[in-house]
């Protein structure tokens, strides 16, 4: 039986609202993991010729940009589901197939899979690992029968990303153990898109995998998430959603955006070069461990508490992420976004003060 929605607890998150704050363009956010470049220049475009779309209804079905995304992904239009941010998706999934059923999710992730499992009834249980991809064989011979795993990759907050021949083990021991892999790959494209599962629908009907435009492509405050199915899958989650899910300005936004892909070719490469950066020059500030990461973040080891150091660095109008709220760490740990170079180095030269 599913608990009261009354008994439910928001999940904590990074973000200047999330973190209580009013908006102040002086804030470095190092607390939110979206692309440090921002929006494409064809958004901007777009953005100033779509005015029209703010007094009409959009496509409920967002049918222009399940197509774009179609030629984007290789998935065909009838295997995708858009929602309102990837967070809608997730607890559309959890109300769509796992009402009172087992659930395995990795430990430290991101807690919206628990908090949307939850809802529904579904009884949890958790492997706890820094470093999914090295705990492969363990975390195989664990998956439930007949229920869901649960793979963020990268994994929010760690960073760290499983190689896709440890994905497919994943799927394969899953499909012997009639399992559904919800796999959440909204971080992969500023990672390493080559280790993506998406392919494998073709040969797993257990798949899901789960995108956001809202990290890619930086468009966090237009809120677009998509999901790859199986066509059964993908049908039961359209039916599911509310109707005019995604605003006509965020579906256009979001068509222009896939019409630039060199962006993310830019981003990747700016994500890497400034990744190593931040890495080197924490990890020569005392009281400072900066973990090895894949992803466009990485997690910061302190020996202040977590929380104190977020006020300090608050103080600096510089806002980082305190994970004391995620499954598994403890209280000294903080996650920083990786930015443009003349913002990683003022948090460096901050958390040098610190």
């Amino acid at each position: 039986m599913a608990p009261p929605v009354t008994s439910r607890r928001a999940v904590a998150h990074g973000g200047i609202y999330s973190s209580g704050l009013a908006y102040d363009p002086k804030i470095l956010d190092f607390s939110s993991n979206v692309n440090p470049l921002g929006i494409p220049r064809s958004v901007r475009r777009s953005a100033g010729k779509n005015t029209d779309l703010f007094s009409i209804y959009p496509d409920s079905d967002s049918n222009a940009l399940r197509k774009r995304l179609e030629r984007y992904t290789g998935i065909p239009s009838r295997q995708i589901t858009v929602g309102n941010g990837a967070t809608e998706i997730i607890y559309n999934f959890c109300r769509a197939f796992l009402q009172g059923k087992k659930v395995l999710i990795p430990a430290p992730t991101f807690g919206e899979y628990e908090s949307a499992a939850k809802l529904e009834g579904a009884k949890i249980s958790y492997f706890e690992t820094m470093d999914l991809d090295r705990d492969i064989e363990e975390l195989s011979r664990a998956i439930p029968g007949k229920q869901c795993v649960f793979v963020c990759n990268p994994n929010n907050p760690t960073g760290l990303l499983v190689k896709r021949k440890n994905m497919v083990r994943i799927l394969e021991a899953s499909r012997k153990n009639s399992a559904l892999v919800f796999v959440d790959e909204c971080f992969i494209e500023l990672s390493d898109p080559s280790q993506s599962v998406a392919a494998e629908l073709r040969r797993f009907d257990n798949l899901f995998v789960l995108r956001s435009l809202t990290k890619s492509f930086g468009l966090a405050g237009l809120r677009v998430g998509y999901g790859l199915g199986s066509r059964a899958m993908v049908d039961v989650l359209n039916r599911l959603k509310i109707p005019w899910n995604v605003s006509g300005i965020a579906q256009s936004a979001a068509v222009a955006a896939l019409s630039e892909p060199s962006h993310l070719e830019k981003t990747r490469n700016l994500i890497a070069r400034e990744r190593a950066f931040l890495r080197d020059s924490i990890s020569r500030i005392g009281g400072f461990q900066c973990l090895d990461s894949d992803a466009n973040f990485m997690l910061v080891r302190s020996d202040l508490p977590a929380r104190l150091l977020r006020k300090k660095l608050l103080g600096k109008k510089i806002l980082v992420r305190d994970c004391s709220s995620f499954r598994g760490l403890g209280g000294r740990f903080v996650r920083i976004a990786v930015r443009t170079r003349r913002e990683n180095r003022r948090l460096v030269e901050e958390m040098g003060r610190a």
